[in-house]
């Protein structure tokens, strides 16, 4: 099964100035945090802030060359996580039929906010490393079909640890302002 994202926003690790899109579950609470580089968090703002550039970038270039071509990108999906590496599949519609491209994430992003296309990640993917935020934008415990608390069994916890330093070292000031 997958789930439709959006981009949530692009933030700084002020532990390590490393850049992560955040990318959040349509329709509910997860977040999908994704390591990128600073070209390709560069590529995403550029788009997403509608700057313009005198000369087209690297993903503009693809962009062009898939139209050109007589194709369109149809959706893009974070497919597979692996040694804490996320994996993509850029899925596109040429001449009628449709082909899959392996590619990052950040780059099939990066494709996706320029062309329109749906971001959508595998379940698997989304239960492995989406986080679950409250409102100071801290992991909160997931919660029953009631709404109720439940314990974190030993594999959520230890999941959950790998963010919590990563995401108590964000400079979340503006994230409330950014959901409304």
């Amino acid at each position: 099964m997958v789930r439709e994202l959006t981009i949530e926003s692009i933030r700084l690790s002020l532990m390590n100035y490393q850049r992560v899109v955040i990318l959040r579950e349509k329709d509910a609470d997860r977040y999908l945090p994704i390591w990128i580089g600073p070209a390709e968090a560069d590529a995403i703002a550029v788009r997403l802030q509608d700057v313009s550039v005198a000369r087209p970038l690297t993903h503009d270039l693809l962009r062009n060359m898939i139209e050109q071509l007589g194709g369109r990108v149809v959706y893009i999906l974070v497919n597979d996580l692996s040694n804490d590496t996320f994996f993509a599949r850029i899925v596109l519609e040429v001449n009628g039929e449709t082909l899959e491209v392996d590619s990052r994430p950040s780059d099939a992003i990066a494709l996706a906010v320029r062309t329109e296309a749906p971001i959508f990640a595998e379940e698997t993917v989304l239960d492995r490393a989406g986080v679950i935020l409250d409102e100071e934008g801290q992991p909160r415990e997931p919660t029953d079909a009631e709404g109720r608390g439940r314990p974190l069994e030993p594999g959520e916890l230890e999941r959950l640890g790998a963010f919590k330093d990563f995401i108590e070292g964000l400079d979340l000031d503006d994230f409330d302002e950014r959901k409304k």
